[in-house]
């Protein structure tokens, strides 16, 4: 079978995407796609759509972050695993390669933004990391490429990278199996690294189907730089969804977004947080923020466009601790209703 290499610019292949699943087979858990039919007060689907929740808020270490931290390491040869791991992080990715770390005996460390909620960093502790901290993203990614030059560890990008995204792709590998007859799915965006690995799987094994990318409006990276036809960097980062807070796109994950993704939306902080209330008190699900950004998405600027479509989400995490997760519901108005 032809190897993606870290220099690479292609897609990974179907073939590619089975083997990465098999090889993440036992290390990963195979989440659920779940059949979801909201009361109309609390969720204003679009009208006569039928929508699945692809649940990787169930997945290890609560994310699907894992499935990237682990494809970089199993694609790393045994010397540079035991140097061991360095990521920058403003938590769910920082917890994933902990995780993966652990799971191969060796070390990480990692850099977190000051601001990362502090579950999370102690989530990130429990599974044995080391912990610096950054004043921002900038920072942050310096530091995390020090440590790489002075340790000689593997740096696992958060967002950017051919074996991140063939994780990734395992997401719609599976996806695209378990529901053939979706017709559109929506993914958060944050770096790219979910959606690239996502919309590349899903559109070879379903072509028809769309593939919709959202963004929250203080954290748009993504859709400037589809707009600007190039990868640019936004000045700052000003959302709830912290783990769509990427300060800038990659050359690899934008041009996947760029063959394979139709459209990227955008939605407010009022709008995700509705959305979590919904997922909450109709769905049972506790989802972070940036998890709950497609439910918002269809449910606002997608709404007109996906009438009638069988509509799939990719729930991306669950690792929000109670009082914050409490703070945004309360903050949502009591209906329930996102327009």
């Amino acid at each position: 079978m032809p190897k993606l290499s870290s220099h690479s610019t292609r897609p990974p292949t179907l073939e590619e995407s089975r083997a990465a699943m098999a090889q993440l087979n036992g290390q990963i858990d195979r989440t659920p796609v779940r059949h979801w039919a909201p009361d109309d007060h609390i969720a204003t689907l679009p009208d006569q759509a039928e929508l699945f929740l692809k649940l990787e808020l169930f997945q290890r270490t609560g994310s699907f972050k894992v499935r990237g931290a682990l494809m970089n390491i199993l694609s790393a040869d045994d010397e540079a695993i035991r140097r061991g791991v360095t990521a920058v992080s403003a938590g769910n990715h920082a917890i994933a390669v902990a995780y993966a770390a652990r799971e191969f005996g060796t070390s990480a460390r990692v850099v977190m933004l000051q601001s990362a909620n502090a579950a999370r960093v102690d989530r990130c502790r429990r599974y044995g990391a080391e912990i610096e901290f950054s004043s921002d993203g900038k920072s942050g990614f310096a530091r995390a490429q020090e440590i790489e030059r002075e340790d000689e560890r593997l740096y696992i990008h958060p967002f950017e990278g051919v074996h991140t995204t063939l994780g990734t792709s395992t997401v719609g590998l599976e996806l695209a199996e378990d529901l053939p007859s979706v017709e559109a799915v929506v993914v958060p965006i944050g770096g790219g690294g979910l959606i690239s690995g996502v919309a590349a799987a899903i559109k070879q094994q379903l072509p028809s189907c769309a593939v919709y990318g959202v963004e929250p409006v203080g954290a748009d990276s993504m859709r400037r730089s589809v707009d600007a036809g190039t990868p640019v960097a936004i000045d700052a980062v000003n959302t709830i969804a912290d783990s769509l807070g990427a300060p800038h796109a990659a050359p690899y994950s934008f041009s996947l977004i760029q063959q394979f993704v139709d459209d990227i939306v955008l939605v407010d902080d009022e709008e995700i947080r509705v959305a979590m209330r919904a997922l909450f008190e109709d769905g049972k699900l506790v989802s972070e923020p940036a998890s709950a950004a497609p439910l918002a998405a269809i449910c606002g600027p997608l709404r007109n466009r996906l009438h009638g479509k069988r509509i799939a989400l990719v729930l991306s995490g669950s690792n929000i601790d109670l009082t914050t997760f409490t703070s945004h519901l309360l903050a949502t108005p009591t209906n329930g209703s996102s327009r």
